[in-house]
């Protein structure tokens, strides 16, 4: 890939770089195997053309076909390559926090704490829904750092508005609209 090519050329040595990237979504829908996650970290690694990768992370484990499936093959799959010395941290993304917070604490459970080292949210700590922060402190104590992706609330808060398939309520949609108009007029 071209990003590949551009961090194996660069000047920059590698431990002063983080490359983070994810498993179980792809183009065709989602795959939390064992046997497609260690594939999909090999993939990772020939196309960033890099040894080790800092972040792993499970991508939207909401369409898991089970979080069982996520806790017990995927996340030990990647436990697995952790110990190889080829993923440096293991983390979880998704949109509902108590799927989240669910799989953290059967994950611990089984595997021990700090299995999961890191979380990426959407949309939960922006301008219009701040439900990440019923969640921070427990996670914070965890030693567990925290991403928040999608702070335009997925296109809520920009002026062309979000996709046809965004799951707010159509209030919701139509107060943030509102929210944006009245910005672009001041």
């Amino acid at each position: 890939t071209v990003l590949g090519e551009c961090l194996k050329r660069s000047s920059v040595p590698r431990e002063n770089y983080i490359v983070a990237t994810k498993c179980g979504r792809y183009g065709n829908g989602s795959d939390f195997t064992r046997k497609r996650t260690l594939q999909s970290v090999e993939e990772s690694l020939n196309r960033l053309q890099t040894d080790y990768i800092d972040l792993m992370q499970c991508h939207d484990i909401e369409f898991a076909e089970s979080l069982d499936q996520v806790i017990n093959e995927t996340l030990p799959a990647l436990i697995e390559l952790k110990a190889q010395g080829k993923i440096r941290h293991i983390g979880i993304t998704g949109l509902p926090l108590q799927v989240l917070d669910y799989a953290l604490q059967h994950v611990e459970d089984i595997h021990g704490p700090a299995t999961i080292e890191a979380i990426l949210s959407y949309c939960c700590y922006t301008l219009n829904n701040t439900t990440l922060k019923q969640y921070t402190p427990s996670w914070k104590h965890r030693g567990i750092g925290i991403i928040q992706g999608g702070c335009t609330s997925m296109g809520l808060l920009t002026p062309t508005g979000p996709q046809d398939w965004h799951p707010a309520p159509e209030t919701v949609k139509k107060l943030c609209k509102e929210d944006v108009d009245l910005c672009t007029k001041l």
